[in-house]
């Protein structure tokens, strides 16, 4: 069905807003329900959308841009710098060794020429950068070893694209035309010398970001208008994203060199606040576009071939990362994690295999099945991801492989365990060993480790929530384990582990608001701390002083509150899931603790509070 911009607009927007619900709820990830969504409202399901999918798909690939300028933001040009054995080792290994094992299923089970084989070698070493970002993003694994990987591999591809796309015609064994080069002499001798361009380019974004972009922001900044504000931020982006592609870069690498810039500017949090909803959308169309345009008839006819192609290419690709990160030294359960985020095929391959039929390498028909074979990759992807969480995960390390910064030491070992160090753990740690109580640190994020380590504390690398890493730590013999984790369901995934390991271990969990709270409450654990709770109930304090009220009746004020809003969530947690219910509960609880309060605060006005603040009242 043929239908104007904002008919499609709200279908595709509609079908992400069913399906993408339904696919986090059953753990299969944003991406999948995306997907789903693409294929229930395409020609081949319910019609709802036509071959205008590929129009839509190109358009929101905008989405993977946007997504690298945010990463960019998130980096420094010297943390950039620091990854660059990183980037060029994994990522110039995987491209150049997938490729080589790639290169004999095209050239001896398709029976291509070998110069078109060659292409498609190349082009389907790609990973998917869409696919593998949103997932580390969702699944918060960035910061892990197989993370890190991903990411490093993931911008290595990003820059070779440049070079791919520049030795296709020479694989076709033709001259670059009117066709494939601009009219103007400039851009036409920049695309036809890529070292240049590379550097280039970079020196341009360099300059544009340190002398035209900051100034503008200043100056946009000063009139007070927002969304003039939003306006410049995706200004900037399209900007440069253009310049990068006239001179036949990706528009991505572009993105991430200008966001890796801008890292150290002062508008970066305002740059990212104002992009990242856009961001979200688009890749969220860009996933259901293509969806919407597998080509079910294609599968219909070559079903056994497709499935041998995507097996084969997916199982080659995951062996040969496999091989890389045990090259590197990465853990078993992280390195089997690494090989199975980028064993897909990814999105470049859309615009690489259009160059290769452009350049005749391929026919019609066989562009066709390896686009189905690209966008089946696609959906078994998060699908592998999802059975390696839920059923392999666990049974991976054996506790031959525990690694040695994982071990605790004897004399190290401590009665009390911090899950997680960043700010409420490391200000928990803090006030227990100023009090002289030491206790085992361990934390996910490797940089914050080290940066802990150099400021004095004993901190080890690794995820709580394996068993093996908690006995190493000594929890068979520790009184207290305490989860300062970030993510309420790895507390909670921590919390079971603890109570069906370590019985004897009492268990203080953070909760990051109410409804995780209840959610741990409901599995019978007590030590429940919310963690926006305690600070803004004593910054009430702060404001009841500053109106005049002394600071240690005001403290005893927040107390009592704590303690009678504890007792009223015991009461609220039976009604939780009954809205109607629960709201009618809250208001009765609410009126029944400013009843508490008011006649505590009758009781202290009858006797003197003073206790440690003997300061006057204000009048």
């Amino acid at each position: 069905m043929e239908g104007g911009l904002l008919q499609n607009a709200l279908i595709f927007l509609g079908a992400a807003i069913v399906c993408v619900p339904i696919a986090k709820k059953l753990g299969i990830g944003s991406v999948l329900g995306y997907i789903f969504a693409g294929i229930l409202i395409g020609p081949f399901v319910l019609g709802l959308v036509g071959h205008e999918g590929e129009d839509v798909m190109h358009a929101a690939e905008f989405g993977v841009v946007m997504m690298l300028f945010l990463i960019g933001l998130e980096l420094s040009p010297q943390s950039f710098w620091k990854m660059k054995n990183k980037i060029l080792g994994l990522g110039g290994s995987q491209l150049l060794l997938s490729s080589v094992v790639l290169l004999p299923v095209f050239y001896f089970l398709f029976s291509f020429p070998f110069n078109a084989s060659v292409a498609l070698a190349l082009s389907f070493a790609m990973s998917s950068t869409a696919i593998v970002l949103q997932t580390l993003k969702e699944k918060s694994i960035e910061k892990t070893a197989a993370g890190q990987s991903a990411f490093s591999v993931l911008l290595f591809q990003d820059i070779a694209v440049i070079p791919i796309l520049a030795i296709l015609p020479l694989l076709a064994g033709v001259q670059p035309t009117h066709e494939t080069t601009s009219p103007n002499a400039v851009i036409s001798f920049l695309q036809t010398h890529s070292s240049l361009t590379i550097i280039g380019a970079v020196l341009i974004t360099f300059l544009i970001s340190r002398y035209l972009i900051n100034p503008f922001l200043h100056y946009i900044a000063k009139t007070g208008v927002r969304e003039l504000f939003t306006a410049s931020a995706l200004f900037i982006v399209i900007g440069v994203s253009f310049l990068m592609t006239q001179v036949g870069i990706s528009a991505a690498l572009g993105a991430f060199l200008a966001g890796v810039l801008l890292a150290n500017s002062e508008f970066r949090h305002e740059l990212e606040s104002d992009i990242e909803p856009f961001k979200g959308v688009l890749l969220g169309v860009f996933f259901t576009a293509v969806g919407s345009t597998i080509n079910f008839q294609v599968l219909a006819e070559k079903t056994s071939q497709i499935i041998m192609a995507v097996v084969s290419i997916m199982l080659l690709k995951a062996l040969v990362l496999a091989f890389i990160g045990r090259y590197y030294k990465i853990s078993v359960t992280q390195n089997v994690l690494f090989a199975l985020l980028l064993s897909q095929v990814g999105e470049f391959v859309f615009v690489l295999l259009g160059s290769i039929y452009l350049f005749k390498l391929i026919d019609k028909p066989q562009s066709d099945f390896f686009m189905a074979t690209v966008t089946l990759s696609m959906i078994a992807s998060p699908l592998l991801l999802f059975v390696y969480e839920k059923f392999i995960a666990n049974h991976l390390t054996s506790s031959s492989e525990k690694p040695k910064d994982y071990k605790v030491e004897p004399e190290e070992a401590h009665q009390i365990i911090i899950a997680g160090f960043s700010h409420f753990g490391s200000t928990l740690g803090r006030f227990l060993r100023a009090n002289n109580v030491n206790a085992t640190i361990l934390d996910s994020d490797s940089d914050r480790v080290a940066l802990l380590r150099k400021m004095g504390f004993n901190v080890h690398f690794g995820d709580a929530t394996r068993l093996d890493l908690l006995e190493a730590a000594g929890a068979a013999k520790a009184k207290i384990i305490i989860s300062a984790i970030d993510s309420p369901d790895k507390t909670m995934e921590l919390a079971e582990l603890v109570k069906k390991h370590f019985p004897q271990a009492q268990l203080f969990l953070r909760a990051k608001n109410r409804t995780d709270a209840y959610d741990l409450m409901e599995k019978d654990f007590t030590n429940v701390y919310r963690e926006s709770l305690h600070s803004s109930v004593y910054m009430g304090v702060d404001v009841l002083h500053t109106l005049g009220q002394r600071k240690y009746t005001a403290t005893r004020k927040a107390n009592d509150f704590i303690k009678y809003d504890t007792i009223a969530m015991k009461r609220l947690i039976t009604a939780k899931d009954d809205m109607r219910t629960y709201i009618s509960n809250v208001r009765e609880e609410i009126a029944e603790q400013e009843r508490l309060l008011n006649e505590d605060s009758k009781f202290m006005e009858t006797k003197a509070d003073n206790a440690w603040d003997n300061t006057p009242l204000k009048k």
